[in-house]
């Protein structure tokens, strides 16, 4: 009935064979003790990646809490949680053995019933594991460290999708029963990592401590995290030139990038990690009325010059993409899809044949643009001019991104917005969210906020979500993107840059595929 696709058996995990940015030298034992002070932005709401996939939970939430697995850079799982699984031979059962004696921070075991109830609430809560997990019918339980996987349909993306920025093992005895999205140990959370949660001072910083308890002896290194929220971004510039603040991601304005790169006390690390594949896009909302012709979404892409936005808003250090699964996805981003002609007279056209002629006031008609913070403020506010020479008043609103979260996926008070969806390690998870018609849920973030519905794009995504032929896989998203670029519901503007700074000091802070949003076990800092 099973066959191995990966056997690990328990003990601790070796970092030695990883190597992970800004790593020491290969025989060098890592230095014991420091407290890293690292910038996270924008701040989240909460602090675990269970009920929301902000880039903040995803980064913090790994240092407390963790996944079954762990992956290296080419996205080959390890064992964490989880030291070994086996996959049924027809692809509909996974079997995990976890890994002894590991305790949650309040002292409780950890068991196999944690996993059964952390994937199935992930299952119900989680803006991507609602189509990760869709086909789980249930979680056995045979003994506290076994825990089988049971599928109606083969899910070829599941064994990537365990790591603790995805799919966290929470403590079922701190959630059962009660309203996940507002349980209390989100926001302050009871982990097995190897950092312990002691404080979050909203608007101010977060404070982990080393875990004396972890599995992974020694590790962790450090004795202590201090997480710092600093909405200004010349400000988060000079704590990291000045070495007030040791390491942050997306930190510092992109126009600071070539002189920080020049700087003797920092280094400038640029990946786009393979496990968040960064993605960016603008998104129409497809309840409101002018946006429901595609004509009218026509015209506005092609008043919006991408390979411009690069240069202007990105500094050239992005990587733009018409098709909505991105070039860093070499499986199966459709290199044949191009951006529709920039042209604003054809786009004017468009629009007055669409009858939205010019006002007196040059205005055919205005449009509520808003942006994920993870996108750049300038982005905004190219759209805007762009669509302005087209006679469209695009009025900017911003926000934190809590209020953002709420204003696009609970009150949809938007009628175009710049969002931050990452590809992540598999269509089925990173794109399928954006533009699978059951996947749109009021009050769930960063899922189908277009309301965008084509049977046919679900007919393709949802077999290419149980194909376990890779040819055929990647025939059916090469056609999946061929729909959606002609369909029009967003504009695709594709990897955004990833650039981390820290100083010398910090060694070995990204040692997987995860990047940022691994653990920081593996983490030192070096005299």
């Amino acid at each position: 009935m099973w066959h191995e696709l990966k056997r690990h058996f328990a003990g601790p995990l070796i970092a030695a064979t990883v190597v992970g940015l800004g790593a020491a030298g290969a025989h060098a034992a890592p230095r014991q003790g420091g407290t890293l002070t690292w910038i996270v932005t924008p701040e989240p709401a909460s602090l675990i990646p269970l009920t929301n996939t902000a880039g903040g939970n995803a980064e913090i939430g790994p240092k407390v809490v963790e996944g079954l697995l762990t992956y290296d850079t080419d996205l080959n799982p390890k064992p964490l949680l989880a030291t070994a699984w086996e996959v049924a031979k027809d692809g509909l059962q996974y079997r995990f053995s976890l890994r002894p004696g590991v305790k949650w921070h309040d002292g409780k075991d950890f068991t196999s019933a944690d996993v059964a109830f952390s994937i199935l609430t992930l299952k119900q809560s989680h803006p991507r594991g609602r189509s990760t997990f869709a086909n789980v019918v249930e979680v056995q339980t045979p003994d506290p460290l076994t825990a089988v996987i049971v599928l109606s349909k083969p899910a070829p993306y599941l064994l990537t999708a365990l790591a603790g920025a995805e799919s966290p093992i929470v403590p079922k005895h701190l959630y059962e029963g009660t309203d996940v999205a507002a349980n209390p140990r989100n926001s302050a959370p009871i982990g097995t990592g190897p950092f312990v949660f002691k404080e979050f001072v909203k608007g101010s910083h977060v404070v982990l401590e080393r875990n004396p308890d972890y599995w992974d002896k020694p590790k962790p290194h450090l004795d202590k995290i201090i997480v710092r929220f600093i909405p200004d971004a010349v400000a988060r510039a000079a704590a990291l030139e000045s070495g007030t603040a040791d390491l942050g991601g997306q930190a510092i304005p992109l126009s600071d990038v070539k002189r920080f790169s020049e700087l003797p006390n920092v280094r400038v690390d640029s990946v786009n990690w393979a496990y968040v594949s960064n993605h960016q896009q603008l998104i129409f909302n497809l309840d409101t009325p002018v946006l429901q012709n595609k004509a009218v979404r026509k015209a506005i892409s092609q008043a919006i010059d991408v390979n411009a936005l690069n240069k202007v808003v990105w500094y050239g250090y992005g990587t733009v993409s018409p098709a909505a699964i991105g070039k860093a996805s070499t499986k199966y981003h459709n290199a044949d899809i191009r951006y529709f002609p920039v042209d604003p007279k054809q786009a004017e056209a468009a629009l007055d044949e669409a009858g939205l002629k010019r006002g007196p006031d040059g205005t055919r008609f205005k449009l509520r643009l808003l942006f994920n913070p993870f996108q750049e403020r300038r982005a905004a506010d190219f759209v805007r001019q762009s669509l302005a020479r087209i006679g469209i008043d695009a009025v900017i609103e911003s926000y934190d991104f809590a209020t953002y979260t709420t204003k696009a996926y609970t009150e949809r008070a938007f009628d175009i917005t710049l969002e931050a969806l990452a590809n992540v390690f598999d269509p089925t998870v990173g794109v399928q969210r954006v533009f699978w018609s059951k996947n749109f849920k009021i009050g769930l973030p960063f899922s189908n906020a277009a309301h965008y519905a084509n049977p046919e794009v679900d007919r393709l995504l949802e077999t290419a979500s149980v194909e376990v032929d890779e040819a055929k896989r990647r025939a059916l998203f090469l056609e999946f993107q061929k729909i959606v670029h002609d369909d029009v519901p967003s504009v695709e503007f594709g990897a955004n840059p990833s650039i981390t700074i820290r100083s010398k000091a910090v060694q070995n802070y990204a040692p997987t595929g995860e990047g940022l949003r691994g653990s920081f076990a593996d983490l030192s800092l070096e005299p």
